[in-house]
């Protein structure tokens, strides 16, 4: 049962939310507001390991005194051709991004971070998607179902989109937004622990 938080997330994301419950983590949720702009000469790498971080700072800064709990900040995107594909602004770009995805594969880019005090570490989780060939019918109706706004590459994998993933190599929760391994050793470091159902099994066969 999750009771007593252990974390600040530093997103509104119900995604990571629901992903940080699935291991039994509560945290309380401080979304901050930062500029998103990639920057001239910007790697995806260094873009969202450098979002990640700031979105942590941010939180940390403003929201120290809860506790002094460790800050979690995620970003995430979507690269197809070298190209970052970010959130779409509306339907039509929504369309194009998912035409462009279309019978191609992808890299979808997660990085997180965590901060307390003076402390700071990040980590960058790395996967492909391959879509299989889309028609112009399906991906109107997919956007027309809402699901692709707000979301990095215009699709979740968790949902509707998942119809349109043939393949998948990496971190399934990672592809969701917050992936869940690297997130764990982190989270390790900055002493926060298994939760208690799951250290019962350590050394269980």
């Amino acid at each position: 049962m999750i009771s007593t938080p252990l974390l600040v997330l530093a997103s509104a994301s119900p995604r990571r939310l629901e992903l940080l419950a699935q291991i039994g983590l509560a945290c309380r949720v401080r979304p901050v507001d930062i500029d998103e702009s990639p920057r001239a000469g910007e790697t995806p790498d260094e873009y969202v390991l450098r979002l990640a971080r700031e979105k942590a700072r941010t939180a940390w800064q403003r929201h120290a005194t809860d506790d002094e709990l460790p800050v979690l900040g995620s970003d995430t995107t979507v690269v197809l051709d070298g190209r970052m594909l970010g959130k779409p602004s509306d339907a039509g770009e929504a369309e194009d991004m998912l035409a462009r995805l279309s019978g191609h594969t992808h890299e979808v880019l997660t990085a997180v971070a965590v901060v307390r005090d003076r402390r700071e570490a990040a980590a960058l989780s790395r996967s492909r998607v391959t879509f299989r060939v889309t028609t112009r019918a399906e991906r109107a109706a997919y956007v027309a179902s809402g699901e692709p706004q707000d979301k990095a590459g215009a699709y979740a994998i968790q949902g509707l989109g998942a119809i349109f993933v043939e393949r998948l190599e990496g971190s399934y929760s990672g592809v969701m937004g917050l992936p869940l391994y690297e997130t764990g050793q982190l989270l390790a470091d900055f002493g926060i622990a298994l939760p208690a159902a799951l250290q019962t099994l350590d050394g269980v066969a």
